[in-house]
């Protein structure tokens, strides 16, 4: 756990999620005055058993001289969180988790013994964040990993005095980046930045600032990664040219790194083979691939180091995650594609494709996804979307799609998983793909894209076992 310092006054802790009660027991462990509210029951008695007071603060926010609000309270969009402008109206402190986590470095004496990278980008930054990780673990260097994934950051520890160095790998949403006043990474990689999240940021314009403060204020003084995939990303690479930058992309002959038939391209004529990275499948991954190799190389690792860490590093569940085979049938649970940006990438891995989508729609829907259609073979639609993405398919579809693409409105997961693996196992191909990438955040059916995503694997899990058996799921 982080030492934070004692601060003055009382501390106010809105919002008691996981990084909410990592704050909360940070905090009181110091000698903080802590004070804390969430609107669900069980979170407000483990912040009480954690030693905090419990107080509806949207009812009573008195005075505290510092408020530490969860990533998802809104600051500006669609409207300031009442909680937000209480503070504002008294002059107290709007903060949190990664400001406390540089008052903790800062206040041990041990920032000097710390790298600090952070990634972000609209998607790949899970994968990304774990496959750095990986890779400087398997090179034997001292690292952690934390943020927007895995761990609070309050719950890593600190630098050891004696160490040389110890890397912390943050995986940063746009949510703390717009929050974060303090943390200042050394090493920062923007992967891209398609729509998403625009009732939090109001347009496009105020997400890339979002993203944008990853680099802000002399941030990121020793290397910036940034994508060249999306026009956002290369006017901000483009903001950067002259600073210590790697530009990386998943097309050919783009970017100072690229990804073109299955080799990352670099330098003089140097290349890295991706084809035996099993958890490295598709362009997309290509990308955050050399976001990692530029990383690699300013840590000091030999590309030999950096090629064989991507060879054993084993992807993250939830993502282009092969759960399980039965004949033909290759079942893949892609839940974390919370947006038709990153469904795309998951139909372009993939031919023969069952495709199960749906959930609650982001801005945009799935129209920009018709490119990818040709490898689809049928559709199994879920949740709150599935008349709205069945009418988009069918609108889409020419002349010649509709034999090859016809559309189920599946409504669950189970049904879904069940249509759809009967309809590949009677066409009788050599091989198929029932691919989970739903296009849509999970809130309508799950309380998460890993609720969904094993609530998927469960079906799976049931139908191929019925299967074993000879009879029907």
């Amino acid at each position: 756990m982080m030492q934070l310092p004692k601060l003055t006054g009382e501390t106010a802790v809105f919002g008691l999620g996981r990084s909410g009660l990592a704050c909360v027991a940070s905090l009181v462990a110091a000698g903080n005055q802590v004070v804390a509210w969430d609107d669900r029951a069980a979170p407000r008695a483990q912040a009480e058993k954690l030693g905090a007071r419990v107080r509806d603060l949207t009812e009573d926010f008195a005075t505290p001289t510092q408020l530490i609000v969860s990533p998802g309270v809104p600051l500006t969009h669609p409207a300031p969180h009442p909680i937000v402008l209480a503070a504002r109206a008294l002059g107290c402190a709007v903060l949190g988790d990664m400001d406390l986590f540089s008052m903790a470095l800062e206040a041990s004496g041990l920032r000097d013994k710390a790298t600090i990278l952070g990634i972000t980008g609209t998607n790949g930054k899970s994968t990304t964040t774990a496959l750095v990780c990986h890779m400087l673990q398997s090179a034997g260097l001292p690292v952690h990993m934390g943020g927007n994934i895995g761990t609070p950051v309050l719950q890593l520890p600190l630098p050891e005095a004696s160490a040389q160095n110890t890397i912390y790998v943050l995986e940063l949403s746009s949510y703390q980046l717009d929050l974060n006043r303090q943390l200042h990474c050394d090493i920062g990689v923007m992967l891209n930045l398609t729509p998403d999240h625009l009732d939090r940021h109001g347009d496009m314009a105020g997400y890339a600032r979002a993203k944008q403060a990853l680099f802000e204020n002399g941030k990121c003084q020793t290397l910036r990664v940034i994508g060249t995939q999306d026009a956002p990303s290369r006017e901000m690479a483009q903001a950067h040219r002259h600073e210590n930058l790697i530009t990386i992309s998943s097309a050919p002959s783009e970017g100072d790194i690229h990804f073109a038939q299955g080799r990352l391209n670099y330098g003089a004529g140097e290349t890295l083979d991706l084809q035996n990275c099993a958890a490295l499948r598709g362009a997309h991954n290509g990308q955050n691939a050399a976001a990692a190799l530029a990383i690699g190389q300013s840590l000091g690792l030999s590309d030999a180091a950096i090629a064989n860490s991507f060879e054993s590093f084993g992807g993250m569940a939830h993502r282009l995650q092969s759960v399980a085979h039965h004949g033909a049938l290759h079942f893949v649970n892609d839940s974390k594609a919370t947006n038709a940006e990153a469904t795309r990438h998951a139909l372009a891995a993939f031919d023969n494709i069952y495709w199960i989508a749906g959930g609650v729609a982001k801005a945009g829907g799935i129209s920009n996804l018709k490119p990818q259609f040709a490898n689809v073979r049928a559709a199994y639609l879920i949740g709150e979307a599935g008349e709205d993405f069945a009418q988009t398919l069918t609108d889409t579809m020419t002349d010649t799609m509709p034999d090859k693409m016809p559309v189920a409105i599946s409504q669950t997961i189970d049904k879904a998983v069940s249509q759809a693996a009967e309809q590949a196992q009677a066409d009788a191909l050599s091989q198929a793909t029932i691919l989970l990438s739903p296009a849509c955040a999970s809130f309508d059916q799950f309380e998460d894209f890993e609720a969904r995503g094993l609530a998927f694997q469960a079906a799976v899990a049931t139908w191929v076992a019925a299967q074993e058996k000879g009879g029907a799921a």
